[in-house]
């Protein structure tokens, strides 16, 4: 197929202000258009069940049954709204972070958090849900992305792709190849950055100085859009049309979800030692679950009855995550050397021998 070209124009630039469509009080903001109650009713009990999800998760940390959990509270409805804006048959690569992202995409609770556990690489079939295996290097993901959006466009599928990408990442070089290969050849591709201000402890004013990563997608051709993450509204918004763009044909886009981690970085993290208290307060009251809540109160479309409900929901997720978590035996130690080659190598053969003997003296 031959590559296709698209001139850079102030088209491309990204809007000032990142797209709103509920205020931080949860009203809704004039003259724009918002998904439909449906959408917004599920996008607000995902967000409940994913806020319940990530405490139960950091509870399994200080219990010792997780090796570690990186939480993704706060900006929970930047992956919510990821997710509920595809089709089920358009694939997801999600990072470590995300795993509210493939809660929302219906993976089981104990299979997301197996690779959390240390027992394996993913605890889930990535084609059963359509979501790659959580990525921990950094901008990986992107890539992988881009190599099944070029699959699907050379099957003539309108399978889309979404790579979940941190600010942190996009100072890799695995980022920029991957925007630019998706622009070149016109994929089908959506490009989200969490931005959550601070790669680990890194601050966004040392991450980068470009007014904000979506001006990024301006270099590589493609259109670049700000979006508040903590609006779940406006992210179904934004990357709903970013999906549409990219199943028509029309080439990938770069979305910026411009959020907050309340949490450390993981549970490894002091996060006291780099962000002032005021700072994480302000973000506090920008909270996406309370947004929602208030705007669907506010607009008949959410009652106590419900709202009840949904809660209950998210207290049995978490007593069922618990007890089967818990229940779970780790895998037999041999595993862990029998998929790392075809024809495992002497070493590896008596690195195994050696694990064994050790286990079983004890």
């Amino acid at each position: 197929m031959a590559a296709r070209s698209k001139a850079p124009g102030v088209e491309l630039l990204p809007s000032a202000e990142p797209v709103r469509l509920i205020e931080a009080d949860g009203t809704a903001v004039p003259r724009r258009v918002l998904p439909g109650p449906t959408e917004l009713r599920a996008a607000y009990r995902a967000l409940v069940l994913g806020r319940r999800f990530e405490q139960q998760a950091t509870a399994l940390v200080k219990q010792g049954q997780l090796a570690v959990y990186p939480s993704a509270h706060g900006q929970e409805a930047a992956e919510v709204g990821a997710v509920l804006a595809l089709r089920p048959t358009d694939w997801i690569f999600p990072t470590y972070r995300d795993s509210v992202a493939l809660l929302t995409r219906g993976v089981d609770p104990v299979e997301i958090l197996t690779l959390l556990r240390g027992e394996w690489h993913c605890g889930y079939d990535p084609y059963v849900h359509h979501a790659a295996p959580q990525c921990t290097p950094l901008a990986t993901q992107a890539p992988h992305a881009v190599g099944l959006a070029f699959a699907a466009q050379a099957r003539h599928e309108d399978t889309v792709a979404l790579a979940f990408v941190g600010d942190g990442a996009t100072s890799e070089g695995d980022f920029h190849e991957a925007l630019n290969f998706a622009a070149v050849f016109h994929l089908p591709v959506v490009f989200f950055v969490q931005n959550n201000q601070y790669a680990i402890s890194v601050p966004v004013s040392r991450q980068s100085v470009a007014p904000s990563f979506a001006h990024k997608a301006v270099g590589y051709g493609m259109p670049g859009v700000l979006v508040d993450g903590n609006d779940a509204a406006a992210v179904l918004s934004v990357v709903g049309e970013a999906a549409r763009r990219a199943r028509e044909g029309e080439g990938p886009t770069l979305v910026e979800a411009v959020t907050y981690r309340i949490d450390a970085h993981t549970n490894a993290d002091d996060a006291t030692r780099y962000r002032p208290d005021e700072e994480v307060a302000g973000w506090l009251s920008r909270d996406p679950v309370a947004r929602l809540s208030a705007y669907l109160t506010n607009s008949g479309q959410l009652n106590v009855d419900v709202e009840a409900a949904i809660a209950a929901e998210a207290e049995d997720l978490a007593a069922d995550l618990r007890t089967r978590l818990v229940a779970e035996l780790p895998p037999p130690a041999d595993e862990l050397f029998a998929h790392v080659y075809h024809r495992p190598t002497q070493r590896l053969r008596d690195q195994a021998e050696l694990l064994r003997a050790e286990s079983e003296e004890r």
